[in-house]
């Protein structure tokens, strides 16, 4: 049961140290994972079809999410809205990357972050 709780710590941290690296430090940047080779993140909604509003609305979902991720490690009930949340946004990230046919290395961050999610829901 300790283990599982140790891992459940790391993957609370580890989620919301990604989330905050994507939304917040590499928003602008280009990287290997952002779909349809979009140069950015913004860019990365607008190559899915998505309205420039659900970038903002997504983006304020997810940092809240990744807070109460962290702050889950000090009060408990918060990690249970955090993870589901965020399992939530994952799929459906994981969904925008299958419509536009990227290959599966794109969608592997956040399938890995789905993973982790779910594993916070179920332990």
């Amino acid at each position: 049961m300790v283990v599982m709780s140790i891992i459940a710590t790391l993957f609370q941290i580890v989620i919301a140290l990604g989330i905050f690296n994507v939304w917040l430090l590499r928003s602008s940047r280009t990287t290997p994972y952002r779909g349809k080779d979009a140069p950015s993140l913004k860019s990365e909604f607008a190559a899915y079809g998505l309205p420039e509003w659900m970038y903002y609305t997504v983006g304020v979902l997810k940092l809240s999410a990744a807070v109460a991720l962290l702050l889950g490690i000090l009060i408990p009930w918060l990690v249970t809205p955090g993870a589901a949340l965020m399992a939530v946004l994952m799929l459906g990230a994981v969904v925008m990357h299958l419509q536009v046919s990227d290959p599966i290395s794109k969608f592997v961050p956040a399938s890995v972050m789905l993973l982790m999610s779910v594993f916070l829901l179920v332990f």
